[in-house]
């Protein structure tokens, strides 16, 4: 016998109103554990979990790196975080690139639950534009899991559960409403599986297309560092034009050239990177000081209208910020021999 015993939801747009919908329909002492991922600005802070807390029995936090998941609680990824559950219980939060647009996204902690937790998942989509959390439901589908979506018609925005659905397919498809009893009917009625099950779904979380496409780019670079992508599009982008550069199938040379004719010579190329990260490093330095500046001026502002809370989130941002620019340019920029500003490019 197999239980359902983890949960994992995905919103955006009227996802607030949703998630205050859904957990208050489920019982105090829910044996599942509850995942939950909204689209929230990057810079914002984030009262859902209090709102949940209030609005349902079940307590709402959010979530920490390397906690050990407890059922009935509702975790919730924090602003500016990928929230991903990892193997032995534990979630995980990470700065990782965003998805869809969004950090935290649906996606990551989808599939982090269908690779780790297989048939013990439950996978929901709730309101939200575009198409966040389909892929994501996709894996959880594959591995043994089961998906249930929001009836697109009864949703504020119908883009997200519409996508999930065309994409993923569901097992269930039904109004808000209803949806909090029907989770408690997956996670309290054990599910027998077929012989073998298990093991096919282990072998089918390999199967992750997100999964696959991070292996091809790993096994890609290698082969570049073996030289055996000689007469095939290579690892690398053109500096001058940003296209996709090829590698010349010449055993005795190692040149590249991009589809509209820029040609570098390794060495050549090389070079070209080497000031195009310098470049970009000065260009990190001088936006992280800009920010830096910036946040400061509007704790300043807040510190004028009484608002202390806000004051003190905007300058602890502002020293993060100016944290990072002063790392960069002492460890990387001006390490050892490393170069001084570019100033003659700059006009300062």
């Amino acid at each position: 016998m197999a239980i359902r015993d983890i949960i994992v939801v995905g919103a955006s747009a009227g996802g607030v109103d949703a998630l205050v919908q859904l957990v208050r329909g489920l019982p105090a002492g829910f044996p599942a554990s509850v995942f939950v991922v909204c689209h929230v600005s990057p810079t914002a802070r984030s009262v859902l979990p209090e709102i949940l807390s209030r609005s349902g029995p079940l307590l709402a936090t959010h979530a920490t790196d390397g906690e050990p998941f407890l059922p009935g609680h509702v975790y919730v990824a924090p602003p500016d975080h990928h929230l991903l559950l990892a193997p032995g219980g534990t979630v995980q939060l990470t700065r990782g690139a965003r998805e869809n647009n969004h950090r935290p996204a649906a996606d990551p902690l989808f599939r982090s639950a269908a690779r780790h937790y297989g048939p013990r998942v439950i996978g929901v989509v709730l309101t939200g534009g575009l198409s966040d959390g389909a892929a994501g439901l996709l894996a959880v589908r594959t591995a043994g899991g089961v998906a249930v979506v929001q009836d697109p018609r009864d949703a504020v925005v119908a883009a997200m559960p519409r996508s999930a659905t065309e994409i993923a397919g569901a097992d269930h498809v039904m109004p808000l409403t209803g949806i909090a009893r029907l989770l408690v009917t997956l996670v309290r009625e054990p599910q027998t599986l077929q012989s073998g099950a298990g093991a096919s779904t282990m072998a089918t979380q390999s199967d992750d297309p997100v999964e696959r496409a991070s292996q091809t780019v790993e096994q890609t670079m290698a082969a570049q560092v073996r030289d055996e992508r000689r007469g095939q599009v290579a690892a690398y982008t053109c500096p001058e034009c940003g296209g996709a550069l090829w590698q010349l199938d010449e055993p005795k040379l190692i040149q590249f050239r991009c589809h509209v004719g820029h040609a570098y010579d390794a060495e050549v190329l090389l070079a070209e990177q080497t000031d195009a990260l310098e470049a970009a490093l000065w260009t990190a330095v001088r936006t992280f000081r800009e920010k830096g500046v910036l946040t400061q001026q509007l704790a300043t502002r807040e510190r004028i209208r009484g608002n202390a809370e806000a004051a003190a989130r905007f300058e602890e941002q502002a020293a993060q910020t100016n944290r990072y620019a002063a790392l960069i340019v002492e460890h990387v920029l001006r390490a050892g021999d490393g170069p001084a500003p570019p100033t003659t490019r700059s006009g300062t």
